[in-house]
Formats: C-alpha cells, structure tokens, sequence
C-alpha cells in the first residue's frame, strides 16, 4: 500500500534532475507513489536516454512533463532566458496537470517536494491545497548566503540589484567557505544584462520557502557545519545516491556510455585521471587544446566526458589526430555514470567544474578533486575543496583568461603527490559515510522527512 502521492519538481537542468530523482528513488524506497515532473524538453531527453529496461527501474515514479515556455529551438542553456520564461508560463501549466492527473483517476497529489528555485510553484501547490516541502540541490553554504541578501545590502557589502558595492572577500560564518563578492552565484550565470532575472528569482524565492514545512539538501553535516549552525532548519540529507547497484535511471539527459566502465577494469589502482565538466559548461577551441594537451603531457590515463556542445567550433580533424595519439593512454566519452566512475579503484583524481552533485560524489567516494569552476555556485564549491576540506586545488587561468597545458599537467601531478590531500579526502569519505549510516545525522534527517510526508 503507497503511503501517499508525492510530485517532485526539479529546476529544469540536469544538476537538479540527477538529486531530486535520486531522492525520488529514495521515497519509492518507504512506500511512497511518485509524479516526477520535467519540462517536456527534458522529459523527452530522459527517454532517449535511458536504457531499455529503465522504465522497470523507475518502479513507482511516474514521469510527466508541462511545457517551458520557450520555443523548441531556443537555447536552454541561456539560463536567463530559461528562468525568465518558467516563471510566467509554467504555474499554469503545473496547475492544469495536477488537475488533468485527478481526472484520470491517479491519487490525490498530497505533498509537492519542489526544488527551491522553482518557489512559485510552492505557491500553486498551497493554492490547490497540497503541502510542501522543499529541496535544495546546491551547497547549504549557497543558499546562506541568499538568505543573508536583506543583510548583506543592509551592511552596504551588496546594492539592492545584487552587484557588489564593496570587492572584499566574504565569510559568512566560521567554518564556512570564504567567497569573493564578485564571485556571487547570481552574478555569474550569463550575461550581464539579464542578471536582473536571476536576482530578481533569488529573492523571490526566498520568501517563497516560507511556504514549504521542511527544507532538506543534499549535503551532510561535517561537510558544512558552520552552515547548518547558522541556518538549523536547512537539513542536510545526503550525500544522496539512488542505489549502491548504480541500477536506477537517475534522469541523465545524455546516454551513459559503459564502456569507460570495462576500460578503467583495466587499469591499475589510482591511476586514472578522470575529467568532466558537468552538463553546461562551455569551452572554446583554444581552452580546449591546451586541457587537451595538458592531459597529454601529464601522461597518466585518462578519461574525459566531452559532451557533443562541449566545445563549438572545434576541428574534428584535429580531435581526431588526439585522439588516436593518445589512444593507449586517453578514453573519451560523451557521457557515463558519473558516480560509478567515482567509486572506481583506478580514479585518482577528478579534473572537475565543481558542480555540487559532483563535489559531493568526489566527497562520498574519497577522490581529491581538481577545481576548474564555470559558473553561479562553482566558485564557492571550490572554496570549500581548496579552503576548508583541502581535498583538492585549483587551477590557475593566465592573464589571458586560459589555463595552460603546462598549469594543466602541473595541478594534475601536484594533486595527485599530495598524501596530505588523499588523507584528508579519505577522511570526508568516511564523515559522508558516517552520516548516511544507520544513526548518522542524515540518516535521522532523512526520517524526519519521511515522518513528514507521510502525515
């Protein structure tokens, strides 16, 4: 017998997919039925993606999609232009599904758990009297310091459109990550003239969150103390995984390719380099033969997720020649179980954008971590990798704004000689596991929530 009908509503990017599926996975696990809501672009990319016995994986969650708001042709990675049409199109669209689900006959929606920055929709669900609850997909530390907006304009660090007044560097909180005030996640997601948009969504959300009953993120409690102290209602759940099998279809937007899995078999225990730059980083040409090279002269194997928008512009011909020179040494992949990867023997190390599902997949699984930040909330995950844990470095653009091949195989060797940064890595990995065990603060966490939803 289900406990009750749950929808779940991800931001619609594939960074907040990924939790808020696993995390689904996880309801499924205590009894619960449910509706995972994408937009009908991203519903249509899971499909493709998922393998063919995927859907018996799903077991209890049932995928549904509403429109965006954009038209099919639009960039969606313009995370601007994105938020700015979700906002105004997709409430009504949410509202007409829960209404065109009761009329087929499907349970009685009772709880929304919906990602923090999709807070309009909390509005809708109270409105249709269902409960919420909330989720936040980044660092504990990120939603803070968005908390902390009315203070930091009061204390003049801020102006009231979000652009910093003063360039200092910002620590919330001991224990917390320090950040430059130039480096806020709102102020570099796009293009300037549409930070507005985001801004103007961050704020709105905050006060939206005053309608869920419970906010639960995936993080866990040694991981950002000094968070969790200054914002005790932000309850760290995770590090959040689907299954210990890796089994569960966790939303990919892109096919996983398997066979980086039988490569890495093959090779010998921490050796691997492993490089991924999440599902919207960009690089240009020139970046991307210097990391290429870099790679090249590090001389270690690796693997590298290059998605097929990675780089426009690049020259197959000149991919083509890499990759048959480095064809004993290099694997590359257009996509592939990332946490499987991660908790593979032979990773040394993980070159990576720092997203925060991927900080906290190196994180659970122990690998020391190369920060190379993108964009929004990166550059505070590097923070907490390079400031506070120590599990990892940073790599260094030259004046000309690239990072060099040289810098590149530079960081890679460094990271990987440093026996202090392998122990401390080690040591994060058995705090993570600590708290998702049995009696570990996630874990109780975690049945806080599910006493929640089932009421």
């Amino acid at each position: 017998m289900a406990r009750g009908h749950v929808m779940v509503l991800p931001m619609p990017c594939q960074g907040h997919v990924v939790p808020l599926m696993e995390l689904s996975h996880r309801l499924v696990d205590h009894g619960f039925q449910v509706t995972f809501v994408n937009t009908e672009v991203d519903h249509a990319l899971v499909l493709a993606a998922m393998a063919p016995d995927g859907a018996a994986a799903l077991r209890r969650i049932h995928l549904a999609s509403i429109p965006d708001g954009l038209a099919g042709d639009e960039d969606r990675k313009d995370l601007n232009k994105l938020i700015d049409a979700y906002s105004r199109h997709m409430p009504g669209y949410l509202e007409r599904l829960v209404g065109e689900m009761e009329d087929a006959g499907r349970p009685r929606v009772k709880w929304l758990v919906g990602d923090v920055n999709m807070g309009w929709s909390f509005e809708v669900a109270r409105r249709l009297g269902i409960r919420v609850a909330s989720f936040w997909p980044a660092s504990a530390a990120c939603l803070a310091i968005m908390l902390k907006i009315p203070q930091l304009i009061q204390d003049g660090v801020l102006n009231d459109k979000g652009w910093p007044v003063r360039q200092e560097t910002l620590q919330l909180a001991p224990g917390m990550p320090p950040l430059h005030t130039s480096l806020m996640s709102w102020n570099n997601a796009g293009a300037p003239e549409g930070q507005h948009i985001i801004f103007d969504l961050v704020c709105r959300n905050n006060k939206f969150n005053d309608l869920a009953e419970m906010t639960v993120c995936n993080s866990f409690q040694e991981a950002e103390a000094g968070a969790f102290k200054l914002f005790p209602n932000i309850l760290p759940i995770g590090p959040l995984f689907a299954d210990g099998e890796f089994q569960k279809p966790v939303g990919n937007f892109l096919p996983e390719d398997a066979r980086c899995l039988k490569w890495l078999d093959a090779r010998a225990d921490g050796s691997v380099v492993y490089v991924a730059f999440g599902s919207m980083a960009i690089f240009d040409p020139r970046q991307f033969r210097e990391l290429a090279e870099g790679l090249e002269l590090a001389g270690r194997p690796f693997l590298w997720v290059v998605r097929p928008d990675f780089t426009p512009g690049l020259s197959k011909a000149w991919l083509a020649e890499f990759s048959q020179r480095v064809a004993g040494t290099g694997m590359i992949v257009s996509w592939c179980s990332q946490q499987q990867v991660l908790a593979h023997r032979a990773v040394a190390c993980f070159v990576s954008h720092c997203g925060w599902n991927s900080t906290m997949e190196a994180a659970r699984n122990g690998v020391p971590v190369l920060c190379w930040p993108y964009f929004c909330e990166q550059f505070l995950d590097r923070s907490y990798v390079t400031d506070v844990w120590r599990t990892g470095l940073a790599v260094s653009p030259g004046d000309d704004g690239i990072v060099a091949k040289e810098e590149v195989r530079g960081k890679v060797e460094g990271l990987i000689g440093d026996a202090g940064i392998r122990k401390r890595a080690s040591w994060l990995m058995d705090a993570a596991s600590e708290c998702i065990g049995e009696g570990g603060s996630s874990e109780k966490n975690f049945k806080k929530f599910i006493d929640l939803l089932s009421q």
